[in-house]
């Protein structure tokens, strides 16, 4: 900070000292030509023509005036005049202070600004120039990050409640054709039984997405804590996921060298591997493995989940833990979540006082978790 206010301090410095000079100067011309009667015979005549002619005075009167006022008290009156020369120097100086004060006004209004036009201050003012654009840049960007995430939000809402009128259509349909048709045959009513279960588990987890929005923007994660053995829950978790894995002859396999536990919230943090775990299946090639490792090291616990799929791109790569960000934005909530899990996640684990990455490569994509063992 001293370095950067250095040319502003010189910059004054030189204006004051450049004004002082121009004043002593003047000054100094004023006081010479008062010495040398350039100046005061002048003044004094003025001074007894208008007691003459004001004041009604007679010469002598006037010229007796002039000497008792200015003659005999010329050493303060030449105080006076350069009092009054220093307190003009010194509102010039001030001036350019205020000046200073005025750009850098205009400038702090302009953050606000939702023009492109950038912030320009004087040369020696450039550091603080700088700082005020890079402000206004990250303003703008949040806004503007804000927007779209209220706009992605937005959207949500728009498709889920689509997809939830879908489902629910399906069901008063149906459930009206088996009232209506009490002699349907068995096998028929089977059929939409089935079919009307199936749409009511969807409009179940479409209802669910709403209040997962819900939860996410207004409650904080509160964690309860106890001793958790991640092997048995890695296991745990697989398994729950196989009526997924099976259909698209995909499957997940555990590695775990030595038994690992961690002080933890299990019942979130398992909600955090299902949601990577779910997120690998449905960008996992067909019939191929999903890889969950984990081990410990330097009191932390580290658990990757590598799975084979599309690679994804590096900008996507860096916004796949936002809020309602969907790594494909052609998927449906039919087919896909609200795009929570994620950023979920990601909130789940910063809790526990830890980080969760994720790198995508030659068609290899890693999710890691570190998660302090003592956390």
């Amino acid at each position: 900070m001293k370095n950067e206010f250095g040319r502003l301090k010189r910059k004054i410095i030189g204006q004051i000292i450049f004004i002082l000079v121009i004043a002593t100067v003047v000054g100094y011309l004023i006081n010479i030509a008062i010495l040398d009667g350039i100046l005061q015979a002048p003044f004094a005549d003025t001074f007894i023509a208008f007691c003459e002619n004001v004041l009604q005075l007679d010469y002598f009167a006037a010229q007796n005036a002039y000497n008792i006022l200015f003659r005999q008290n010329k050493p303060l009156w030449l105080a006076i005049g350069f009092i009054i020369l220093l307190l003009i120097t010194f509102y010039i100086a001030l001036s350019r202070f205020t000046h200073y004060f005025n750009q850098i006004s205009t400038s702090i209004s302009m953050l606000s600004d939702e023009s492109d036009k950038e912030i320009q201050l004087p040369g020696e003012l450039e550091f603080l120039e700088r700082k005020l654009n890079n402000v206004k840049y990250i303003l703008e960007k949040r806004e503007k990050d804000a927007q779209e995430a209220e706009q992605r939000k937005n959207d949500l809402v728009v498709y889920l409640a689509h997809d939830i009128k879908t489902p629910l259509t399906s069901i008063i349909g149906y459930l009206s054709l088996l009232d209506e048709a009490k002699d349907m045959p068995i096998k028929q009513k089977e059929k939409y039984v089935e079919i009307t279960l199936e749409k009511s588990y969807r409009l179940e987890q479409l209802i669910n997405e709403f209040f997962e929005i819900t939860r996410f923007n207004l409650q904080s994660i509160i964690l309860e804590k106890d001793l958790i053995p991640v092997n048995y829950m890695l296991m745990q978790v697989v398994d729950e996921f196989y009526p997924l894995l099976a259909p698209k002859g995909q499957k997940a396999v555990v590695n775990i060298d030595s038994e690992i536990k961690i002080y933890a919230d299990g019942n979130k943090l398992a909600r955090v591997f299902n949601n990577i775990l779910k997120n690998a299946i449905a960008y996992s090639d067909t019939k191929s493995t999903i890889e969950i490792n984990a081990k410990s090291a330097n009191h932390q616990t580290f658990i990757s989940f590598t799975n084979t799929g599309k690679t994804i791109p590096a900008e996507k790569l860096n916004m796949i833990f936002e809020k309602f960000y969907r790594l494909d934005s052609a998927r449906s909530t039919q087919t896909g979540g609200a795009g929570l899990g994620l950023a979920i996640s990601n909130e789940i684990v910063k809790a526990h006082g830890g980080t969760i990455t994720a790198t995508s490569k030659d068609e290899k994509t890693i999710f890691t978790v570190i998660i302090p063992n003592n956390s």
